[in-house]
């Protein structure tokens, strides 16, 4: 039998992963999941490493979690953590880009495990290993807080501070579910000079924390490789305007940088404001080229969106604008000022219609016997993040390249069935609809 491969030889042997004695230092962390012999420079993980500030690393409380040793002598594959339900680790780590490791397998059994990060992005969909095989996955990871020089501060809603924390402290967290996930090592890497992949928007867009809501910026990561970080900024409620009083675009300036790129989706939220002068074609338009000034003057590449469709269907099959001018005036800003437009209003619309009144039930969530007709639920905010992706693509744009390999063309014509979607559901749930962005039409 030949021997075994470390499937992290080639980056220990480049130096990426150097270990740092302080954690959460601004240096490679290495981490080995497992009651077995521990490789060197590694930090050992067990169920009862409970993350606290003075260690700076460990599963977050209440993650319920299993050992397994299965010997042989290899001290990076030969033993790993696993569980029943989503199991929960972070790192302490300062405001910055980290590309993360995950090693993955059993040496004696199937496994089949996805990762998420921070407030549930998606980044490792269902990734299967046959027995005594492993998967080395990487993807980056946009840690923030809420401060921003010279001493700033985004003025948080009570919900982020609450169960949307872990997209505003310092450290890195990752969730582990499926099947059955087998952890064997996961290795954390600042990742500074890589470019980043900037979101603004609102509940549409932004990191919900509790099922049954999603959106397509939290399941947008899935699609992108190591080599660039989706840092989504979104919040439920936002619009133009207020993501400008809150401090959420001050926080931006502060961060991006030319080579990045920002996407701009709102519309929903603004379409309710009042006052002399509001609409479509006169102040959220003159926000949103704001906005996309902002961005050119930090050197990053702005990327308008429409606002995605409600599900909104009149009695010939076909979805009713609810939106008004909003769609069209973002559209009218992308073409005067020269920048990409990704038309998710009319891609949503089109594959509502393809699926029709009564299929598109399963890309909305059921709350209190309702069905929502704004948010979405997993299977919808994956359909909408595809939606996303082939913007990308035809559009030209040049974070494109970043794209995973096993990301085929996507037609919204015809979209995926909701019987083979199988992201793992997260623990925690609520019956309180995600901040402003209303629109559930009466009998659907």
């Amino acid at each position: 039998m030949p021997a075994p491969v470390n499937p992290f030889a080639e980056i220990l042997a480049a130096g990426a992963l150097a270990a740092v004695s302080v954690p959460g230092a601004c240096g490679a962390q290495r981490y080995s999941f497992g009651p077995g012999p521990v490789p060197a420079g590694y930090e050992q993980v067990l169920p009862g490493t409970t993350y606290s500030d003075a260690r700076g690393y460990g599963f977050e409380p209440g993650s319920t979690v299993e050992a397994v040793d299965r010997g042989g002598g290899d001290p990076l594959r030969g033993h790993f953590c696993t569980g029943a339900r989503p199991f929960f680790f972070s790192a302490a780590e300062p405001e910055g880009n980290y590309t993360v490791t995950v090693l993955l397998g059993d040496p004696q059994g199937e496994s089949t495990t996805t990762v998420k990060a921070e407030v549930r992005r998606l980044e490792v969909e269902e990734q299967r290993t046959a027995s005594g095989r492993f998967a080395m996955r990487s993807f980056t990871v946009s840690v923030r807080t809420p401060r921003y020089p010279p001493g700033g501060l985004v003025r948080l809603k009570p919900r982020e501070k609450a169960a949307e924390a872990w997209n505003w402290d310092d450290r890195l967290t990752l969730e582990f579910s499926g099947e059955r996930p087998c952890v064997c090592a996961v290795s954390i890497v600042p990742a500074p000079s890589l470019p980043t992949l900037f979101i603004a928007g609102d509940s549409t867009v932004s990191d919900q924390a509790l099922e049954p809501f999603s959106s397509w910026g939290q399941m947008l990561p899935r699609f992108f490789g190591p080599g660039i970080a989706v840092a989504n900024h979104a919040e439920s409620g936002e619009t133009l305007r207020s993501f400008v009083s809150e401090r959420r675009l001050p926080k931006l300036d502060s961060l991006m940088r030319p080579g990045d790129f920002l996407l701009i989706q709102f519309g929903h939220n603004d379409q309710k404001e009042k006052g002399p002068g509001v609409g479509a074609f006169t102040t959220y338009k003159a926000d949103l080229e704001r906005f996309v000034a902002d961005a050119r003057a930090h050197g990053t590449t702005p990327v308008v969106i429409t606002p995605v469709s409600r599900r909104t269907f009149g009695a010939d099959g076909k979805i009713e604008n609810s939106l008004g001018d909003y769609p069209e005036a973002a559209r009218r800003v992308a073409r005067e000022e020269g920048v990409a437009c990704i038309d998710l209003n009319a891609m949503s619309a089109s594959l509502y219609e393809a699926l029709g009144p009564e299929a598109t039930k399963a890309l909305f969530p059921t709350v209190g016997g309702t069905i929502e007709a704004t948010h979405h639920d997993d299977f919808g905010s994956y359909e909408m993040a595809k939606c996303i992706v082939e913007g990308i693509r035809a559009s030209g744009l040049p974070f494109a390249r970043y794209l995973i390999g096993d990301t085929p063309a996507f037609d919204p014509a015809h979209p995926d069935l909701a019987a083979g979607f199988d992201v793992p559901l997260d623990p925690k749930s609520t019956a309180e609809t995600p901040y402003g962005a209303g629109g559930r039409p009466p009998g659907q």
